[in-house]
């Protein structure tokens, strides 16, 4: 809120005014609870190459990836996410009513097709079945890409997309009922491409967007 009033609209205003102000109108953040997953991990197909190190000093240098999912009244959506550590951007995504394989690698194809990525980028993932499948270590060993998975059961090695995925849950998925899987997936697509890629801010990327950041920073880089 405040980043939107000086950022934003240009006003110049005071941290403490602000949520005085909320306060006073009962205004507050969206917030849920974790939710624990018992699922065991699948055997590492790669060694950790990220080592908890969720920065990123250029575009296209370290990639995260995982899956959500989400229920409708007619049966489960999956959506699994590409996110670049530089910008926090997602650049590539896909969504289906079934948890395959082929949902990760599409992914992957669509960020490999929108950034055009080094073959010495990083792919970091958990070590859930679809990424440890034959099928998307395939892909990675074919566009030359290192793939990197943390260790056993923990989530904190991958917390920069379960971070992604906390903010969907809170500022999407859990705010209404969702009548058909049909809906469900075109209110993740809209979200994505039309409010948390070019307008989401980030405290972390100074207030700014990660479409607004890479633009910024893109500049000054060429400019310098």
């Amino acid at each position: 809120m405040l980043a939107e009033m000086r950022l934003g609209l240009g006003v110049h205003v005071g941290r403490k005014r602000v949520a005085r102000l909320m306060r006073l109108d009962g205004l507050v953040g969206v917030s849920h609870r974790r939710k624990r997953r018992g699922r065991k991990p699948d055997t590492a197909t790669h060694e950790d190459l990220v080592k908890r190190q969720f920065r990123a000093d250029a575009p296209n240098r370290l990639w995260f990836c995982d899956i959500t999912q989400h229920r409708a009244r007619d049966g489960w959506v999956y959506c699994a996410a590409v996110i670049d550590a530089y910008s926090r951007r997602i650049v590539g995504w896909s969504i289906s009513d079934r948890i395959t394989a082929e949902i990760v690698v599409d992914a992957l194809e669509m960020a490999r097709w929108r950034r055009r990525p080094e073959p010495s980028t990083v792919v970091h993932a958990d070590r859930g079945a679809q990424y440890t499948s034959w099928l998307f270590g395939h892909r990675l060993r074919q566009a030359g890409l290192l793939g990197s998975m943390g260790t056993v059961a923990s989530s904190v090695d991958n917390a920069l997309i379960e971070s992604f995925w906390s903010t969907m849950q809170r500022e999407l998925l859990d705010r209404t009922s969702w009548d058909s899987r049909t809906q469900l997936a075109s209110a993740m697509f809209e979200w994505i491409e039309g409010f948390y890629n070019p307008r989401r801010r980030h405290t972390s990327l100074g207030g700014l967007s990660p479409a607004d950041y890479e633009v910024l920073h893109t500049a000054a880089e060429i400019a310098a």
